[in-house]
């Protein structure tokens, strides 16, 4: 088959994070099946506009909205035997907010991948554009792709589908896998107890939330890993709560280095006020460090088994306070944290792309 993805990102974007990684990780495992897989997604300043990687044709056009109407001029061309989407057989359209509506344009047999709705997202583009993408997530997209099969990470991400309208019999839940642990990792210095965040840098992360852990806790420093155009709000908050000294900025950072900052850890906090599932989390787990996050956040409730693998809590006061917990019951966190790694053995690409593969060679079949 060939194969269109559709993602407004990709995992070489400033910006690209852990739902970027899933649909790359699928569409790699899908290029391994001999299948043809072409990812089409925004350009950025430091991305070629065509590039190949792990079985993988990138195709980059357009900006943070300009990417949409573009892709819709290509799929429209492709339709009629022109250019890179010629000769596609079934599409992967991302909603991240707001879908592609690639089955629309490319007339091609589609599956809607979405990881979580984003109502609580939508303010921070503004009052007018939030009732605008609302509308077109809650109520043109549901009736868009009303026969469509669905793809979601979650149960709750599944909820919320069922609750835009969505048949629950046209949802697939598919899990998101993890990379395996680099097998040469830095060993950092342990000086004190370290908490860590691993997470973009934008507003619904709340990683301000984990800065106010530290502000509560004496001694304990929190190693912030990623990136985000949230970034100078969060230093001058640190600032503001005169923890500057015990907030570590690492940035985007190789591989081994993230894994060496979540080996140091003590716990992982993971404060965001929305997530379809929370890569991070297992990530975490593979050295048996346990998450503490928000109930209310969606996806949460299916990474993390709360008092089994990790903690949920319902307020920033419960945050501070499990925090505290974990910190200095030993017992406890061991046990939290060997759970965690036990349940992240259960989650492979392998598995994800098989699930994602076997969807598609259906939906292709009913053409």
């Amino acid at each position: 088959m060939k194969i269109l993805l559709l993602c407004w990102r990709d995992t070489t974007h400033p910006q690209g994070g852990g739902s970027e990684r899933y649909l790359e990780r699928v569409g790699e495992f899908l290029a391994k099946q001999g299948h043809e897989v072409v990812f089409r997604t925004a350009g950025h300043t430091d991305a070629p506009r065509r590039s190949f990687r792990d079985g993988v044709r990138y195709s980059r056009s357009g900006g943070k909205f300009s990417v949409y109407p573009k892709a819709w001029v290509a799929m429209m061309l492709g339709s009629v035997g022109i250019g890179t989407f010629s000769k596609v057989d079934v599409v992967v359209d991302t909603q991240n907010g707001i879908p592609f509506f690639g089955k629309l344009f490319s007339g091609k047999p589609t599956i809607l991948l979405t990881h979580h709705c984003h109502k609580e997202q939508w303010p921070v583009v503004g009052p007018v554009l939030a009732q605008v993408g609302w509308l077109i997530e809650s109520r043109i997209a549901p009736r868009a792709y009303k026969k469509a099969p669905y793809v979601t990470v979650s149960e709750p991400s599944a909820q919320e589908l069922i609750a835009l309208g969505v048949n629950p019999q046209q949802i697939h839940i598919v899990r998101n896998g993890v990379d395996p642990v680099p097998p040469h990792i830095p060993r950092l210095d342990r000086d004190g107890q370290h908490v860590v965040t691993l997470s973009r840098l934008v507003p619904h992360k709340q990683i301000e939330h984990a800065m106010d852990v530290v502000a509560a806790l004496d001694g304990v420093v929190l190693d912030v890993v990623g990136s985000g155009w949230w970034q100078e709000e969060l230093v001058d908050y640190a600032q503001t709560l005169g923890v500057s000294d015990r907030v570590i900025f690492h940035g985007q950072v190789a591989e081994d280095h993230k894994h060496a900052l979540l080996e140091r850890a003590t716990v992982h906090l993971m404060p965001s006020r929305k997530e379809g599932w929370g890569l991070a989390v297992t990530e975490a787990a593979q050295h048996s460090v346990p998450t503490i996050g928000y109930r209310n956040s969606g996806g949460l409730r299916d990474s993390i088994v709360d008092g089994e693998t990790g903690l949920l809590v319902d307020s920033k006061a419960e945050l501070i306070s499990a925090t505290k917990k974990l910190l200095f019951d030993a017992p406890l966190r061991t046990h939290l944290g060997t759970r965690a790694k036990e349940r992240a053995e259960n989650y492979s690409w392998d598995t994800a792309g098989t699930q994602f593969e076997e969807l598609l060679l259906g939906l292709a079949s009913k053409k």
